[in-house]
C-alpha cells in the first residue's frame, strides 16, 4: 500500500471515529457517559490537527480539551448529583436515534466531500529556524488577549455557580 493512500485511509478513519463519537456523545443519557465520548472526540481532533501538520494545536486540543476542561466538566457533573446511577439510562427513543443517525451520515458526506478536495495548510509556510508556536502565540496574545482572559474568567464563573448550586442542595 502507498503511503499517501495509507495517510488517507488512517486520516478518514480517524474522522469517522471522531464523528462516531460525537454521535455517541449526543446521543448518551448518562452525562459522565457523554464526558467520556467527548474525550474520544477530542483525542480523534487531535489525531487529526496532527496528522495536518500542526502538532501545537493538536497538543493543545488534548491538554486544554480533553485534559483541563473535561475534568472541569466531570467535576461539575459530580457536584451537581444528578441523581441514582440506575434512574439514568442511555437508551433514547428511536426517533432521536434516526436523528443522531441521519447526523452522523451528513457528517460523513461532508468529511468525503472535504476529503476529496485539496485542502490548504492550516499553519503559513515558515522560514527555516522558527518554530510553530510564534504565528499561533503572537495574535492569541496581542490582539485577541481580552477575549482569552474574557474566556478564562467565565470558565471561572461557571466553576464557581456549579460550587453554589451544589451547596444549595445540601
Amino acid at each position: 500500500m502507498e503511503y499517501g493512500l495509507l495517510y488517507q485511509v488512517i486520516f478518514y478513519l480517524f474522522g469517522l471515529i471522531a464523528v462516531a463519537s460525537a454521535v455517541a456523545f449526543v446521543t448518551r443519557k448518562s452525562p459522565v457517559a457523554a464526558a467520556l465520548w467527548l474525550v474520544n472526540t477530542m483525542f480523534c481532533l487531535a489525531a487529526l490537527y496532527i496528522m495536518m501538520n500542526a502538532q501545537f494545536v493538536g497538543a493543545i486540543q488534548v491538554l486544554v480539551y480533553a485534559g483541563a476542561i473535561m475534568v472541569v466538566f466531570l467535576f461539575v457533573v459530580m457536584l451537581l448529583n444528578l441523581g441514582h446511577p440506575a434512574r439514568v439510562s442511555d437508551i433514547k427513543g428511536l426517533a432521536v436515534r434516526l436523528v443522531a443517525g441521519l447526523a452522523g451520515l451528513a457528517l460523513l458526506a461532508e468529511l468525503f466531500v472535504i476529503g476529496r478536495q485539496k485542502l490548504p495548510a492550516l499553519l503559513p509556510e515558515l522560514p527555516p529556524g522558527s518554530n510553530v508556536i510564534t504565528p499561533i502565540a503572537v495574535p492569541l496574545f496581542r490582539e485577541y488577549l481580552l477575549a482569552f482572559e474574557i474566556t478564562s474568567v467565565l470558565l471561572l464563573a461557571a466553576i464557581i455557580g456549579a460550587v453554589v448550586l451544589a451547596k444549595r442542595k445540601g
